[in-house]
């Protein structure tokens, strides 16, 4: 709000000082659409700067640090709006798109490929959840929302896992499907006491790919 505040208040004085015979209501009015249009650039710069996004997953590690100012809380808003925490109890990713970019949809069939020893490193557990784009919870024939290493996910005969993203139950993969809605979807990877790779950004979420 500071920047909002100074920004108007900076404005107009400055027109009111260079045009006096225009009405006050007129120069606070334009000062406010000012200050507000600095303050969602500033924003926008800083979400671009701050945010991680590879393999179409987006993160914000750091959030929760104390002494982050409100304008890194606005920027987690705008850019990321998952939980705001200390990157040492938890690590949040989200996407809306595959690896290519395509917004995903219950449409398609995709597959979430972790390749040996590629599962989300941890001291607690991960989770992989799905939901509509207004991350809400979307019923299914199973009534499954999410998958974890404690879902009793089977691994591929070289130690891979593979996720199914679909409508439909992909054949002898059950315990591996997360059942997907009709339309849009949002995922959100969480890991809970992340490893050192994720602390220090070496690990990588694998893109999320339609299946052939």
């Amino acid at each position: 709000m500071a920047t909002v505040v100074g920004a108007v208040c900076v404005y107009a004085v400055v027109r009111l000082a260079t045009t006096p015979t225009r009405p006050v209501r007129t120069e606070v009015l334009q000062g406010a659409l000012v200050g507000v249009g600095l303050a969602v650039v500033t924003v926008e710069v800083l979400a671009r700067v701050k945010a991680v996004e590879v393999n179409g997953w987006v993160t914000m590690l750091g959030c929760g640090v104390p002494g982050q100012g409100f304008l890194s809380r606005a920027t987690a808003t705008w850019m990321f709006p998952g939980p705001v925490n200390v990157p040492d109890e938890a690590a949040y990713w989200t996407t809306q798109v595959d690896g290519s970019g395509r917004a995903l949809h219950g449409g398609r069939r995709y597959v979430l490929h972790f390749p040996p020893g590629g599962l989300p490193p941890h001291d607690a557990f991960w989770s992989l959840t799905m939901g509509s784009p207004g991350n809400r919870f979307v019923p299914n024939p199973i009534d499954r929302y999410s998958v974890s290493d404690r879902s009793g996910l089977a691994p591929n005969a070289d130690g891979s896992v593979d996720i199914y993203i679909q409508r439909l139950l992909p054949a002898g993969h059950e315990s591996n499907w997360l059942p997907a809605p009709a339309g849009r979807l949002t995922l959100w990877l969480r890991v809970y006491l992340p490893g050192p790779a994720i602390l220090e950004g070496r690990y990588a979420v694998p893109p999320v790919t339609e299946a052939a």
